[in-house]
Order: structure tokens, then sequence, then C-alpha cells
């Protein structure tokens, strides 16, 4: 069988520049000056060694932590003794307020101090909108972790 010289050498223009895309490499940034033809026509189905992973070095869940606990417990500290001292006792915050409950005799819920921050009480004022989220949160967590100590 002939083959017509003109597809012939199309077909191996088609193989060459096959060969020259996939040494490119699409993504590597080292380049392939001074490498043959011959030694960059790897087929792309070759299999490698399977590349090993880092350790990882952070959680793949955020958890809380001794170290993020006391992160969270420092900032609802804060955040009770600039927002809720004045009218709540405490005794680890050093607040001695009398206007609301006395807190070292309560050990409300993290879900209680939440919605009663939130939402205020026949006394108390809400703060939403004057405390973030994040600040109900922490002092959520504060309150909830120290009070009813007394």
């Amino acid at each position: 069988m002939l083959r017509h010289p003109v597809l012939h050498a199309g077909s191996a223009g088609l193989v060459a520049i096959a060969i020259a895309i996939a040494g490119c490499g699409g993504g590597s940034s080292s380049s392939n000056t001074g490498t043959s033809a011959a030694t960059s026509s790897t087929p792309a189905t070759t299999p490698t060694a399977p590349a090993t992973t880092p350790p990882r070095t952070t959680p793949r869940t955020t958890r809380t932590t001794p170290n993020s606990a006391g992160a969270g417990l420092a900032a609802g500290r804060a955040v009770f003794v600039a927002n809720c001292g004045s009218c709540h006792t405490l005794r680890d915050a050093g607040t001695t307020g009398n206007v609301g409950p006395n807190l070292d005799n309560l050990k409300p819920s993290r879900a209680r101090v939440a919605r009663q921050v939130t939402n205020g009480g026949p006394a108390m004022p809400a703060f939403r909108g004057q405390l973030s989220p994040a600040q109900i949160a922490s002092v959520s967590l504060y309150v909830s972790s120290v009070a009813g100590r007394g």
C-alpha cells in the first residue's frame, strides 16, 4: 500500500508537535533546554512514584484546644468586665455589680448566656447590635466556664 507523501509528512509533523507539547510540562517552572525530542517523548501514562504528602501542621477542623479556649476566655473576660461587670458580681472577673444576679451563685449554660446577652431579660438590656456575634460567643464561653464557683 502506498502512502501519499504529503499526508505521511503531515502525520510526522503532528507527532513532532505532540511531542513538543508533551515536553512542555505545563506547570513546571523548569525549562527543557538542551534535551532532545527522544528524551522528552515519555508517554503521559507512564506510572510515577506517588508523591509524599508533608505532615499536616494545622488541624482539619476547628476545635477548642486549651490554647484557643484560654484566648477565648481572656477575650470573654474583657467583654464581661467592660459590659456586664457593673451589674453582675463575678469573682473571676473581679466585678461586684448588684443590679443583676450574682453569677458566682449560678451556673448557666453557654447557650443560656448567649440567649440572655443577645435578647436581654426583665432588667437586663439586649446587647444584640452593641456586641458583635464573636463578642457574644466569647462572653458566653467565659461566663459559662467560670460562673457558679461561688
